[in-house]
């Protein structure tokens, strides 16, 4: 097999400068000619090789950018692309396209670092951001794997990423040590191995003032490697994710860095131009997804054994969710150990900053859940394993959700905060069931003095049920098919019909849960099928 353009800048010759997040950085790069170089016998010093694929003469095509000093290239080690500190790193922003190619014979793109895209900065210092920056795209079936707590996808402001896969190619983002020949350590892949992606935007959050968004100096700071999110734009787009696996993600920028807890995907200010459809995240560290503001929207997300939250909702996000799936369970660590996985299924906060008319609450219209909770507390911080947590005032509508707790000595399903019963008139289930051994957490009631007034002392069950428009059941219920994880469509439990309203508003379908039995041909169906077939493997 030929090595072709192997690295055609390296680190010897005069200072340059690449265009960095936090400001320049210098190397000192050689550009070396295009002269093909026979790498296919006797070559071990990357010390990486593919024992189990076949041999075949496929080349193999690393990915590649334009820097102001030429093209910098990955390196070809047998069937897999490495990519080193002098190719990405916190101390480097990509500022022109890139693509990610799908490798012959299960290859895999390889990081040390962090991949950053986009040029990133501060706009009250003078940067300006860019209107069209480059777009990382990844082709179905491409495998990107990352070696460190430090080793992030960053998504810079005015920059895209377009990662679409397929349902029979899909793309997965995980830990190297997914793959035993990357397994230096021999423990496999566990929870925070990498640091996730973090897409920056350019929405409304209220994280920012009204003078600021109008002024253009809105600049939150993002968690883990610094980088700035907002702007006044909730149209914005970020490109898409679909048909993608992000697994074992959610570290902090464990080498070099502050330590953050960052999550599987992080949405900051992401507008509503920006796409996330058929993911499935797995055994992350912090929250699966977490959205600061803007008003992007998901569907047909699945999210398994994360160790915090599986959807994190705050900061004035406006936008809108259909058919997620949610499972707590536990992981085998390497020394044979039980973690349990899974604190809340929804944390939803209506607010982080200052609100006005342009950033108001959170409150979003979601369609289509299923939340399957344990009652054990997460080996994360012994939070215990609930479905959803209401707090800062937020306002949400719910359709056709079903909440599951088989046992609930410990834990229970439903928990407000005080302040989160502040605005819980304006959070409304509708068409949905709830079978769980124990259902709210502390008092039955609304508490004395809480707003608005007309709640105090109302029953939680009353403002569940809305005087029949929802179902509580037992947690023995038929509620579950013989799958374990669609809505039973035949069950004796459910007696209440699904919600109408959602899908007349555009979103969500006619059955209670995120996926029914009755749809067991259909592609969303196999997707969760597969996910959570893939989860109980850990």
């Amino acid at each position: 097999m030929e090595l072709k353009n192997i690295f055609r800048i390296s680190l010897v010759a005069a200072s340059v400068s690449l265009a960095a997040c936090g400001g320049d950085i210098n190397i000192t790069p050689t550009v070396n000619d295009n002269s093909t170089v026979d790498n296919s016998v006797g070559d071990n010093s990357n010390n990486v090789t593919n024992n189990n694929a076949p041999e075949q003469d496929v080349e193999v095509v690393c990915a590649s950018y334009e820097s102001d000093v030429g093209t910098v290239e990955g390196i070809q080690a047998g069937d897999d692309c490495l990519y080193n500190d002098s190719f990405a790193s916190k101390n480097i922003s990509i500022t022109s396209n890139i693509t990610f190619e799908e490798l012959p014979n299960g290859g895999v793109h390889v990081f040390d670092f962090a991949l950053q895209i986009g040029a990133d900065g501060d706009t009250t210092t003078g940067f300006e951001v860019p209107e069209n920056g480059p777009t990382m795209t990844v082709k179905p079936g491409a495998t990107l794997a990352f070696k460190s707590g430090e080793a992030i996808i960053r998504i810079a402001r005015g920059a895209k990423i377009q990662a679409n896969g397929t349902f029979d190619k899909p793309i997965t983002f995980t830990s190297a040590n997914a793959f035993p020949r990357l397994d230096t350590e021999g423990t496999g892949p566990l929870y925070a191995d990498w640091g996730g992606i973090i897409i920056n935007g350019n929405g409304i959050t209220d994280q920012c003032t009204d003078a600021e968004r109008a002024a253009a100096t809105c600049n939150v700071a993002s968690e883990g490697i610094t980088s700035y999110f907002g702007g006044n734009d909730n149209t914005d787009s970020s490109g898409s994710i679909s048909y993608a696996k992000i697994w074992y993600a959610g570290s902090g920028p464990r080498t070099g860095g502050e330590g953050d807890d960052l999550n599987s995907l992080t949405l900051n200010a992401v507008g509503s131009g920006s796409s996330f459809e058929f993911l499935h995240v797995h055994q992350g560290f912090d929250d699966g997804i977490e959205i600061f503001g803007g008003a992007s929207t998901l569907s047909n997300i699945v999210v398994t054994d994360t160790q915090d939250d599986s959807f994190d909702f705050d900061a004035g996000w406006q936008g809108s969710a259909e058919f997620l799936f949610v499972q707590h369970g536990t992981v085998t660590l390497a020394d044979g150990t039980i973690a349990n996985m899974g604190n809340g299924g929804f944390e939803t906060d209506g607010r982080k900053g200052t609100t006005s008319a342009e950033a108001p609450v959170t409150n979003p219209t979601i369609a289509n859940v299923t939340v399957i909770t344990t009652d054990a507390e997460s080996v994360r911080d012994s939070d215990p394993s609930t479905a959803f947590k209401f707090d800062d005032e937020i306002k949400s509508n719910y359709h056709n959700v079903l909440i599951v707790k088989e046992t609930g000595a410990n834990t229970q399903c439903i928990r407000h905060s005080s302040d989160g019963e502040k605005e819980a008139d304006e959070i409304t289930f509708e068409g949905s069931v709830m079978a769980c051994a124990a259902e709210f957490v502390g008092e039955a009631t609304f508490m004395s003095g809480s707003e608005p007034a007309e709640l105090t002392g109302t029953a939680k069950t009353e403002w569940f049920d809305r005087g029949g428009l929802n179902q509580r059941v037992a947690a023995d219920a038929d509620v579950l098919a013989a799958d374990g994880f669609s809505t039973n469509s035949t069950s004796t439990a459910i007696t209440i019909d699904p919600s109408a309203t959602a899908a007349t508003a555009g979103v969500g379908a006619n059955y209670i849960g995120a996926v029914s039995d009755a749809t067991a041909g259909s592609v969303w169906y196999q997707w969760v099928e597969a996910a959570v077939a893939a989860a109980a493997q850990d």
